[in-house]
C-alpha cells in the first residue's frame, strides 16, 4: 500500500526533520538593536515538543533581555501542498501583542522563513523579519532572526544557540 504524503514526510522528509528537534535545549541568546553592536547576551532554555501527531512542533523558550525575563513560543510546521515551512510566533518582548505569521523555504541545514511586523506609530510600511534554523547536529541548533528595514539590507537581531540537554 502506498504511503500518503504526510506519512512519507514523517519518515524521511520535512516533518521528520522538525520532529527530530523535540527535546530540551540550553544555550545563549544574543540580541542586537544596531548593526554590529551586541546589546545583550543571556542564558536561554528551550523545550521543543511535537504536537498534533507530528504535524507541528512547539518551540517554547525562556531568556532575558537587559536583566528582564522574556518568554516566547513558535508553532512551526511544513505545509505539504505548498512545500513551505510555516510558523506563528509570539513573545513577551519583540512581538508585544502581535502574532507573526511567516512562511519560507527549506535550506540545506534547516529553513529560512520570512514574516513582517509593523506599528502604525512608525507609519504604514511593514518591516521584514527573517527567521532561520540551522541544524548543526542532532544535539546542536541555532535559531537566528534578522531585521529587514525597508530599502536596507537585513541585519542580525537575535541568535539563540542551543545544545540538547
Amino acid at each position: 500500500m502506498a504511503k500518503g504524503k504526510f506519512e512519507q514526510s514523517m519518515e524521511d522528509g520535512a516533518h521528520q526533520k522538525i520532529k527530530s528537534l523535540a527535546g530540551n535545549w540550553k544555550g545563549t541568546s544574543k540580541t542586537w538593536f544596531e548593526k554590529d553592536v551586541l546589546a545583550d547576551e543571556s542564558p536561554s532554555i528551550a523545550e521543543i515538543t511535537s504536537i498534533l501527531d507530528g504535524r507541528f512542533i512547539s518551540y517554547d523558550y525562556q531568556s532575558s533581555l537587559g536583566g528582564k525575563p522574556l518568554t516566547g513560543k513558535m508553532i512551526i510546521g511544513f505545509d505539504i501542498p505548498y512545500q513551505k515551512f510555516t510558523l506563528s510566533w509570539i513573545d513577551t518582548f519583540h512581538m508585544g501583542t502581535q502574532m507573526m505569521q511567516a512562511t519560507g523555504e527549506a535550506t540545506e541545514k534547516g529553513f529560512s522563513i520570512l514574516g513582517s511586523w509593523g506599528n502604525p506609530e512608525y507609519g504604514d510600511q511593514l518591516f521584514g523579519w527573517r527567521i532561520a534554523l540551522e541544524i548543526i547536529s542532532d544535539d546542536e541548533i541555532i535559531f537566528s532572526a534578522y531585521n529587514i528595514m525597508p530599502g536596507e539590507a537585513e541585519t542580525i537581531a537575535i541568535e539563540s544557540s542551543y545544545k540538547r540537554i
